[in-house]
């Protein structure tokens, strides 16, 4: 099964976190992350620029409403995710529960919807792009 998992931070601690603490915190993950690739969990993951940079979409009066930030209102914002194997949510929930990113913040995991997934990657192939 594949999981999402979503890593949330307060930028308020990242800021708080020095170049050589913040450099030794991604050596560890990134230690962690080729442990999950060995073990053929690691499926993929992406880092997030801060919120601040984030716009919000939303249908207002009919028309496309643009927001700047994040909807909701919150200390912790998602930081990033991670693309994850796992046998079950237990297994996701073991895999990641070793990884030193959830030392930052919480990370909720997800597991991804394999149906409408097939009909995301049979439209892929359909027109091209798989």
């Amino acid at each position: 099964m594949k999981f999402v998992c979503l890593g949330f931070i307060e930028e308020s601690k990242l800021e708080a976190v020095s170049p050589e603490e913040g450099q030794r915190m991604m050596d560890e993950c990134f230690a962690y992350d080729d442990e999950l690739r060995r073990g053929g969990h690691f499926l993929g993951g992406e880092a997030l620029q801060s919120a601040r940079n984030a716009v919000t979409l939303r249908m207002k009066n009919g028309a496309v409403d643009v927001t700047d930030g994040p909807y909701v209102e919150t200390k912790e914002m998602l930081g990033g995710i991670l693309l994850l194997e796992a046998r079950d949510l237990n297994h996701a929930i073991a895999l990641m529960s070793n990884h030193p990113g959830v030392r930052m913040g919480p990370f909720e995991i997800r597991p991804a919807d394999e149906a409408i997934n097939k009909l995301i990657a049979d439209r892929d192939a359909a027109v091209g792009n798989g």
